[in-house]
């Protein structure tokens, strides 16, 4: 376990470090950093060959797992845990969560403001109706989150998510030409999908 920590603890430095050159000491997460939580869940549970890591601009990885598994209700906490830097470091406080949403686990790193999301990484939740493209786009878009175009929104940590239903591919890879150009056109005109709209 604790090669596991020293391990993840250096790959965190190394990547603060080729993107932070010309900050100061107090920037930097340590590769001696010393797991002080009292919540962990557990040993490792880690099922996936690949695993999505986010890093969020907050220090807080329970109220982000919290906030994912309040929307994906079937997900679960697989794993907690608070760091401290040592002195030499500039002290600090960092922590990571492992958490399940959809039978997928998405590892949350919450260090601070040094690394921003952008559109070129996104999740996408594959619905099955458009009941539920509803309930996702909203439960993401609420309470700090973004809508943006053709299917695209933003969680409120700036997450970018498309929501889109299945039926949604049938329809923009028909045989049928007119089939395929009225629904890509008037993808452009949405926000959130609708899929009647589209057919």
């Amino acid at each position: 376990m604790k090669q596991t920590i020293i391990y993840f603890a250096m790959a965190i430095f190394t990547v603060t470090s080729c993107n932070n050159m010309t900050e100061n000491a107090n920037n930097s997460i340590a590769v001696l950093a010393t797991d002080t939580s009292k919540t962990s869940i557990g040993k490792s549970m880690i099922t996936q060959k690949i695993t999505p890591s986010i890093w969020v601009e907050t220090t807080d990885a329970k109220a982000v797992a919290d906030y994912y598994l309040s929307i994906f209700k079937d997900g679960k906490l697989k794993e907690h845990h608070k760091y401290t830097n040592p002195p030499e470091a500039g002290d600090g406080n960092f922590e990571t969560a492992i958490v399940e949403i959809a039978g997928m686990e998405l590892s949350i790193l919450a260090a601070g403001p040094f690394q921003k999301f952008n559109e070129s990484v996104s999740l996408v939740i594959n619905c099955k109706d458009q009941e539920e493209v509803d309930y996702y786009w909203n439960a993401l878009t609420v309470n700090g989150g973004q809508e943006s175009s053709c299917g695209w929104c933003k969680d409120k940590y700036g997450l970018s998510w498309q929501v889109v239903p299945v039926e949604y591919f049938d329809l923009i890879n028909s045989d049928d030409p007119n089939v395929r150009n009225k629904a890509m056109n008037n993808t452009l005109l949405q926000k959130k999908i609708i899929l009647s709209e589209l057919k």
